[in-house]
């Protein structure tokens, strides 16, 4: 059985044979795992069961003082924050689209390691990654504080952003179908540590249709919806089941209680994530991150569950605990030295 049937009966909420896994490290802590390891290439030895194909935000250009900008003309100061950056300046100061122009959906650039990806990990689980896919690339466009603003004093140019965000999406993702891969991956983070940004109401009217029809456009292509929404969000899980979504990630266990809500979605959603990286990856011993993730093992093992940190892990973990989960986890398969 490969990585890829592993993930699928995770997915389906079947019993798979071990809990499998994929996880990730922002630049200070992939650097320490980096050094100990003695390889700047870690797959080989995290063993993940996801291959993640294509720039999760599109690509960038470097134009200088350590500021990037992205393929939507947003400038992103990487001063303090190496692995994305904060948002300079704004692309859309007005609420009007006049003027702007969408990048190419078809640019090589962005499906440019696609190809090479597949050959090495034809193994593993194949998703296409859409980072910034809705909200977020709104609010990098016009400003959070504005965005905000034109929820409530300009709805219809907020409905018309959203809307032509999605058709550069539904685009992408079509040429990327065009590959041999197995989802979709939107990333869109709505939750703060207690409810929703926007709340409930205006996620609904605004965001909820606009989900729907790139949910839509995937599944018409044959091919799974996993998205990504850090924060309190499982009050949208329902309204998320009923337009197709089949993973959520990264299920907080900060902000949701995990081993109450996978027994009560197993086999409608599966879920990507569930150790803590706000309490016990920086702050717990190695026996509290070993014990945590023989847990999330346990009640993964019916399926619906695919492991990995709450958040790609930051610089803050020291190397023994993610020396722990890591180990934890490859146990279960004999990968681990």
């Amino acid at each position: 059985m490969t990585k890829r049937d592993v993930i699928i009966q995770a997915l389906q909420g079947r019993r798979p044979p071990y809990v499998p896994w994929s996880f990730s490290f922002t630049q200070e802590a992939r650097d320490r795992l980096i050094a100990y390891y003695g390889t700047g290439d870690l797959e080989d030895r995290l063993q993940n069961h996801i291959v993640t194909v294509a720039d999760t935000y599109g690509f960038f250009t470097d134009i200088g003082a350590e500021c990037v900008r992205d393929c939507f003309g947003v400038v992103w100061d990487r001063h303090i924050d190496k692995d994305i950056g904060n948002v300079r300046g704004q692309v859309l100061p007005e609420p009007t689209l006049r003027g702007f122009q969408f990048p190419d959906p078809h640019d090589p650039q962005l499906f440019a390691d696609i190809a090479s990806q597949l050959a090495r990990y034809g193994d593993r689980f194949r998703v296409f990654n859409i980072g910034f896919s809705l909200y977020e690339r709104a609010w990098t466009l016009r400003g959070m504080v504005d965005l905000m603003m034109d929820f409530l004093d300009h709805p219809r140019f907020v409905h018309e952003l959203l809307n032509a965000i999605a058709d550069y999406n539904i685009a992408v993702l079509r040429e990327a179908c065009k590959y041999d891969i197995d989802a979709i991956y939107f990333g869109d983070d709505w939750g703060q540590q207690h409810g929703l940004i926007m709340g409930y109401r205006t996620w609904r009217e605004f965001i909820y249709p606009v989900l729907r029809r790139m949910y839509g456009a995937a599944h018409e292509q044959g091919k799974r919806v996993f998205i990504h929404s850090c924060g309190d969000v499982d009050e949208l899980f329902d309204d998320l089941i009923g337009i197709g979504l089949n993973c959520f990630n990264p299920f907080q266990p900060e902000v949701m209680d995990v081993y109450a809500l996978l027994p009560k979605y197993r086999g409608r959603l599966a879920f990507h994530g569930g150790m803590s990286t706000q309490r016990i990856l920086p702050y717990g011993s190695v026996n509290d991150v070993q014990r945590e993730s023989r847990r999330l093992i346990e009640l993964g093992a019916e399926g619906g569950y695919i492991f990995a940190p709450a958040h790609a892990v930051e610089g803050d973990v020291p190397l023994e605990n993610m020396l722990a989960f890591i180990e934890t986890m490859l146990s279960q398969t004999g990968y681990a030295n």
